[in-house]
Order: C-alpha cells, then sequence, then structure tokens
C-alpha cells in the first residue's frame, strides 16, 4: 500500500517548485541584483540587473535603461542571462511533468507506473531547475564581493553591493531544489504493493473431484 508520507510530499514538493519558480523568474527580470550608493549624491541610488540599469533618485523617480549590447556584457552577465531563462523553461517543465504525476490527478490512473515516471521526471528537471538558478547568482555575488574588496581600485570609487535579487535567487534555487528533491522521493512512497493473485479458479470437474465426486473403485466394480 501506498503510504501516507507519499502525497504529503507530493504536496509539499509542487508548493515549493511553485513558489521557487515563480521567484526565479522574478528574479530573471528585476533589476536589482547590484546595488550602489554614490557619496557624492547619496540621494541617487543605482540598480543592475541582468537586462537594464535602473537610478532611483530622490523624488523617487526611477530611470531604467537597458544594457547596450550582450557582447559588451561581462562574461558573469551574459551567462547569467542564458542560465536563468533556461532555468525558467526548466522550472515550468518541471512543474507541468510533475503535476501529471501527482496521486490527485486523473491522467494516466490506470497506469501508475507512467504516473511515477513522470513525477521523476518532474523531479528531476525542477532539481535541475534549482542549480541553473544557484550556479548564476552565486557567481555574480561572488565576483560581486571580489571587486567590492579589490585593493586596486581607490577608496573613493563607489562599489556594487549585493542587491535584493541576489538573496531571492538564493532562495528560489533552494526552493526548485527541495520541490524537485520531494516529489522524486515521493516515488518510493507510492510503489503499490502488486495485488497478490487470487486463489486459483477451479474448473468445475476439478471442483468436483475435489469434493468427493469422483468414482470409488468399488462403485466402479458395481457400475460395471
Amino acid at each position: 500500500m501506498a503510504g501516507g508520507w507519499g502525497p504529503k510530499a507530493q504536496v509539499g514538493g509542487m508548493l515549493l517548485a511553485l513558489l521557487g519558480w515563480v521567484s526565479s523568474c522574478v528574479t530573471t527580470f528585476v533589476p536589482l541584483w547590484k546595488n550602489l550608493n554614490l557619496d557624492l549624491n547619496e540621494l541617487e541610488v543605482w540598480n543592475m540587473g541582468l537586462w537594464q540599469v535602473c537610478i532611483t533618485q530622490e523624488e523617487g523617480v526611477v530611470e531604467c535603461q537597458a544594457h547596450g549590447s550582450f557582447l559588451a556584457l561581462p562574461p558573469e552577465l551574459r551567462i547569467s542571462r542564458l542560465l536563468m531563462c533556461l532555468s525558467n523553461g526548466l522550472g515550468l517543465l518541471g512543474c507541468l511533468l510533475a503535476a501529471l504525476g501527482l496521486e490527485g490527478w486523473r491522467t494516466c490512473e490506470d497506469k501508475p507506473g507512467r504516473k511515477r515516471r513522470l513525477l521523476l521526471a518532474g523531479g528531476v528537471t525542477l532539481g535541475v531547475a534549482g542549480i541553473t538558478t544557484l550556479v548564476p547568482v552565486s557567481w555574480v555575488a561572488y565576483n560581486t564581493v571580489l571587486d567590492f574588496w579589490d585593493e586596486t581600485v581607490p577608496d573613493i570609487v563607489p562599489r556594487w553591493e549585493f542587491g535584493e535579487a541576489t538573496f531571492l535567487g538564493w532562495f528560489a534555487g533552494a526552493f526548485l531544489a527541495a520541490g524537485g528533491l520531494l516529489l522524486a522521493c515521493s516515488t518510493c512512497s507510492t510503489r503499490t504493493a502488486t495485488p497478490l493473485a487470487p486463489a486459483c479458479h477451479q474448473a468445475p470437474a476439478a471442483r468436483a473431484l475435489t469434493r468427493g465426486h469422483h468414482l470409488h473403485p468399488k462403485n466402479a466394480d458395481l457400475v460395471i
């Protein structure tokens, strides 16, 4: 019989996966990967993302400008764009596959093996999506730390710091990976035991023999 842990793990895994996927999509497009506060003008804050740079001024006015050229971007930003878009696509695919394999859905109910494979494929895909989210976010954060502590840059030069999207991306990757792991592990508990074959149905003649209706040797002589 399927354990009670399986459905709970599937529900928890799907909730984590959906939350991680939405967070990953937000991380991809918001211009909050890096923050820069200018000492000369504290009322002006610069924010950088994968697609554009925004300046928040004193009165709350935000002006954004897209990056000029894809090839002119630093390597970490170029590759982060590709990996984050890949993560968003894999996250969506993983959620769809896992949804088709959930026990509550009527799809493939007569084929439990196929549902388990769909659920396992969705969990693995979500795990890969989590990794492809964690890698670019961690890479950009690592380079930000290196630039911040670069001793060759004068102290008067403003330094980029972590933006809110960096932390959101870490949470998104962790949620995707955890959700995928739960969904993949739940396939072990949804394996139902193969039902035992019913008692062998005997043919009518065989049942009659077992009930003692066969001819006794003495009765056979009388018949003759």
